[in-house]
C-alpha cells in the first residue's frame, strides 16, 4: 500500500515510519528541506522523499497515494498567528490530496471536550473541519498528554521531578487529564488503515487513568525513586507560570506559553468503541513512564521534540547557512595534528550534552545561563544521543547543520541570543583537525560583542582543540 506521511521530521512521524516499513508499506515522506531527511531513513528503498512546504501552494502529489497521515502541528512556533498557519497548511494539503486516489486521511489532533479551549486546541479542531472532504474519508484521533521518551510533556515532567525536591507550582497543576503512552498512540495510528468503520469518524484516545498534573508529577517521582513535595499557589499568573516552566525545564518560552494555555483546560476523553475496533488495551501512566526510561537507558530515543526546528531560531530553509560566509566575519581558526582520526572523530561526535565542551566547561555553562536570562535556549536541550549525531539535531544552544563522518566534518550553527550569526566547524583532513569559529556581526553591537568575548577564546577554543586531539 502507498502511504503519504507529512511531518516526517517530527516526533510522531519518526516513530511511525519504522512501523509502517515493518508492515511492508511503500512510503512517500514529505520534508520541507531534503537536507533534513533523517539519516536512518535516507537510504531506504521503500521511501520516496518529496520536498514540499504546505504553507505554499504546490503543483501536485503522487497520484497513487492510498492513505495519508496528516501530522503537521505548530505547538512551539513563535508566530502569534499559528492558527492561520495551520489552517493554510490544512487547506493546501486538502487540495493536493484531493487530486490523488487517496481513500483515507488519518489525523492526530487533541481532545476538545471542554467548553473553553486553548488557542492551540481551537486550531487543531479547526484543522479537523478543514480536512473534511467528499473526495476521501478522514479518521481523526484526539489525544491529550502523550507519554514517551523525547516528548515535550515527558521531558518537562522529567526536568521538574529531577531538579526540584520541593515545588511551588501554579494552580493549574490540579487540572485533570488522561495521559496516553506513545506506543498506544502509534498502535491507533497504524491499525486504523483502511478500517471502514473508522471512516469519517473522530475518536478520543487516552490511557485508563484520570490524573491531575500534580498526580502525574508525583507518580513520575515514585517511578524514579524520588520523594517530592508539591505546593500549589493560586497567585501565579499565566505569564509567570510560563516563565516558571521556561527557567526550570528545557522547554522554549513559546512552548511554555502554549502549554500553560492548554494546561488550564481539562482534557478528559469521551468513551467510544475505538478500543474494540483497534483491539488495544492502553497501558497505565506508571508503565508508560517505566517503558520510556528503558528506552533512555538503552540510548534508543528515536525522536525528540528538542530536535524540531521550532525549538530554536530556525523555521525553515536552515541549510542556506551551510555555506559559511567569509566577507565581514570575525574568525578564530586553529589546527592540530591528529594521532588517531577515528578517536578524534568519536570525541567530536560526543561534544556537548553530558560530555560537555571538554575544556573550561564552567564558561560554557555561564554563557548558557546568560543566554537563558535573555530568552535564549541556553544549555538545557542537551542532545538526543550520547554519541550519534544527525543533521538537524540540537546540541545545547547549537544546531547541527552537517554531520558527515565520511567527510569527517561537523558543522554547528549557534541558536543562542547573539548580535549576529555564529558557526562552529570541526573538520579532519589528512590527519589534521581544523577547528573554526566564525562570527558574522550585526552592526556595532555585534562588533562590541566579539571583542568583549575575544579574551575567553584563548582559553575556550584552544583548550577544546587540545582535548579533542588527545
Amino acid at each position: 500500500m502507498n502511504i503519504l506521511v507529512t511531518g516526517t521530521t517530527g516526533y510522531i512521524a519518526k516513530r511511525l515510519i519504522p512501523i509502517l516499513l515493518e508492515k511492508k508499506h511503500l512510503l512517500t515522506c514529505c520534508v520541507r528541506d531534503k537536507n533534513r531527511i533523517p539519516e536512518e531513513f535516507k537510504n531506504s528503498p521503500e521511501i520516496d522523499f518529496l520536498e514540499i512546504d504546505f504553507l505554499e501552494q504546490q503543483s501536485q502529489l503522487p497520484s497513487d497515494i492510498d492513505v495519508a497521515y496528516y501530522l503537521i502541528h505548530s505547538m512551539s512556533t513563535s508566530s502569534t498567528d499559528f492558527g492561520s498557519l495551520e489552517s493554510t497548511c490544512a487547506h493546501n494539503f486538502k487540495e493536493l490530496i484531493g487530486r490523488t486516489r487517496c481513500k483515507q486521511v488519518i489525523y492526530l489532533s487533541g481532545i476538545v471536550n471542554d467548553t473553553s479551549l486553548s488557542k492551540h486546541l481551537q486550531s487543531r479542531h479547526r484543522v479537523e473541519k478543514i480536512l473534511q472532504s467528499s473526495k476521501y474519508t478522514v479518521t481523526t484521533f484526539r489525544a491529550g498528554i502523550i507519554v514517551g521518551s523525547g516528548s515535550a510533556s515527558f521531558e518537562i515532567i522529567r526536568d521538574l521531578v529531577e531538579k526540584l525536591p520541593v515545588m511551588i507550582t501554579p494552580k493549574w497543576l490540579n487540572t485533570k487529564t488522561q495521559p496516553i503512552a506513545i506506543r498506544d498512540v502509534l498502535t491507533y495510528l497504524t491499525e486504523a488503515i483502511h478500517k471502514v468503520e473508522l471512516y469519517n469518524g473522530a475518536f478520543d484516545i487516552y490511557g485508563p487513568e484520570v490524573l491531575t498534573y500534580k498526580q502525574m508529577l508525583l507518580k513520575f517521582a515514585e517511578v524514579r525513586g524520588f520523594k517530592r513535595i508539591i505546593i500549589t499557589l493560586p497567585v501565579l499568573t499565566p505569564r509567570l507560570s510560563s516563565y516558571w516552566l521556561y527557567f526550570v525545564t528545557s522547554t522554549s518560552f513559546n512552548l511554555a506559553k502554549s502549554l500553560v494555555d492548554s494546561m488550564k483546560i481539562e482534557v478528559i476523553g469521551k468513551a467510544s468503541n475505538i478500543n474494540n475496533v483497534i483491539q488495544i488495551e492502553p497501558i497505565k501512566y506508571e508503565e508508560a513512564v517505566e517503558k520510556s526510561f528503558s528506552k533512555i537507558a538503552q540510548n534508543s530515543i528515536v525522536s525528540s521534540w528538542k530536535d524540531a526546528m521550532v525549538s530554536g531560531v530556525f523555521k525553515t530553509e536552515y541549510t542556506k547557512y551551510i555555506d559559511i560566509p567569509s566577507y565581514g566575519c570575525f574568525k578564530d581558526v586553529r589546527s592540530k595534528s591528529v594521532k588517531s582520526e577515528k578517536q578524534t572523530l568519536a570525541r567530536i561526535w560526543k561534544i556537548g550534552g553530558k560530555t560537555g565542551w571538554y575544556k573550561f566547561d564552567f564558561l560554557w555553562k555561564i554563557r548558557g545561563f546568560v543566554d537563558q536570562i535573555f530568552g535564549g535556549v541556553g544549555l538545557r536541550r542537551g542532545r538526543r544521543h550520547g554519541s550519534e549525531l544527525r543533521t538537524g539535531d540540537a546540541i545545547d544552544f547549537w544546531r547541527v547543520l552537517l554531520a558527515d563522518k565520511e567527510e569527517k566534518r561537523l558543522l554547528l550553527f549557534a541558536e543562542m541570543k547573539l548580535p549576529g550569526e555564529a558557526w562552529l566547524e570541526f573538520r579532519i583532513v589528512k590527519n589534521k583537525l581544523y577547528q573554526r569559529a566564525i562570527f558574522r556581526p550585526k552592526g556595532i553591537a555585534g562588533r562590541i560583542y566579539w571583542y568583549a568575548v575575544l579574551p575567553f577564546h584563548a582559553f575556550v577554543f584552544k583548550g577544546m582543540i587540545n582535548e579533542l586531539v588527545k
